[in-house]
C-alpha cells in the first residue's frame, strides 16, 4: 500500500536539473561515463543524462545477490571498458552501502581515471560501509520508497513521484 508522497514530480525534476548542472560543471572538458545500476536507477539515469549539459556516455550494470549467502555478482557488466574513464556510478538508493562498496571495489580494480557516486536517495542513518557520496538527490527517512523507477514486487515503477510504501518487501 502506498502511503505519503515524499517528493512530487516537479521537485524531482528540479533536483535532477541541479544535479545535472553540478555534474556538467565538475566534469567540464571530460567525457564522463554514467553507469547506472539496474533496474531501479533507469528512470533517474535517463533524466539525469538529459540534464547533463556536456557530452557524456551512459551504460548500465545489473547485480545478483546469491540467495542464502552474502555474495554479490555482476549479472550484467558495462558494455565498454571503464579503464582510464571518468566514471560516475548512479544508484537509486543507498542504504547500508555494502552492495555499493562491492561495486566500487570492482570498478576501481579496472583502473578508471576517476570514480564517483551519485544517488537519487540516501538513507545515511542505515549506513554500514563508508561511502563517499559526491552527488545526492534527497536524504530520506527509514521508509521503503516506490515510484520514479523504484518498485515493490515489480509494481509502482511507472509512478512519476516518489512515495513512502506502507511496508518493506519480505
Amino acid at each position: 500500500m502506498i502511503a505519503d508522497i515524499l517528493f512530487d514530480e516537479q521537485t524531482i525534476a528540479a533536483r535532477v536539473g541541479e544535479l545535472g548542472a553540478a555534474i556538467s560543471r565538475d566534469y567540464a572538458g571530460k567525457l564522463p561515463m554514467i553507469v547506472g545500476v539496474l533496474d531501479a536507477s533507469a528512470v533517474f539515469v535517463a533524466d539525469l543524462t538529459r540534464a547533463i549539459e556536456i557530452p557524456s556516455e551512459f551504460d548500465f550494470i545489473a547485480l545478483t545477490r546469491y540467495t542464502g549467502s552474502e555474495g554479490i555478482r555482476f549479472e550484467k557488466d558495462t558494455s565498454a571498458s571503464v579503464e582510464g574513464r571518468h566514471v560516475l556510478l548512479v544508484e537509486d538508493t543507498i542504504d547500508t552501502g555494502l552492495t555499493l562498496s562491492y561495486v566500487l571495489k570492482s570498478l576501481r580494480a579496472r583502473g578508471p581515471a576517476s570514480l564517483a557516486v551519485c544517488a537519487l536517495l540516501d538513507r545515511p542513518h542505515r549506513r554500514l560501509a563508508a561511502i563517499e557520496l559526491k552527488y545526492r538527490g534527497f536524504e530520506i527517512p527509514d521508509v521503503y520508497v516506490v515510484g520514479y523507477g523504484l518498485g515493490f514486487k515489480g509494481r509502482y515503477r511507472e509512478l512519476p513521484a516518489l512515495y513512502a510504501h506502507g511496508s518493506w518487501p519480505q
